[in-house]
């Protein structure tokens, strides 16, 4: 809920269970705090491509977040390292990820890690 405040409980928990059931083919790394609280968390997966990269079968971040508190503390790091070490056993030669245009925090996490910013893109849509 925290890195989706937008989105509704009921719907979050869908996903999670999506997830849940298919853990082999999408892992999720969690930060687990001194009193087993969740930290922080990245969702890994394969995708056939990615924007941006040369090789087929690409490691992608779905999803990365680390509570403020635990930040710039390589606790993001440590998540990051795990999801692409999963990746490269799974024969991954690259790792992918994005975020918003505007999330500058999450913009600074990437580029301090070794990511490559390699386009920006504007969706779009219209209602018919």
């Amino acid at each position: 809920q925290a890195l989706w405040p937008d989105f509704s409980p009921d719907f979050l928990d869908e996903e999670i269970q999506e997830i849940l059931a298919d853990l082999e083919n999408l892992p999720v790394f969690v930060a687990v705090r001194p009193d087993g609280a969740c930290g922080g968390f990245v969702e890994a997966a394969i995708r056939p491509y990615a924007d941006g990269c040369d090789t087929r079968s690409v490691g992608y971040i779905e999803a990365w977040y680390v509570d403020p508190d635990l930040r710039l503390q390589g606790v993001g790091a440590a998540l990051i390292a795990a999801a692409e070490a999963w990746a490269r056993r799974r024969g991954c030669q690259e790792v992918a990820s994005d975020c918003l245009i505007d999330n500058h925090v999450s913009l600074q996490a990437h580029l301090a890690l070794g990511f490559q910013e390699k386009e920006r893109l504007i969706h779009f849509c219209k209602k018919l």
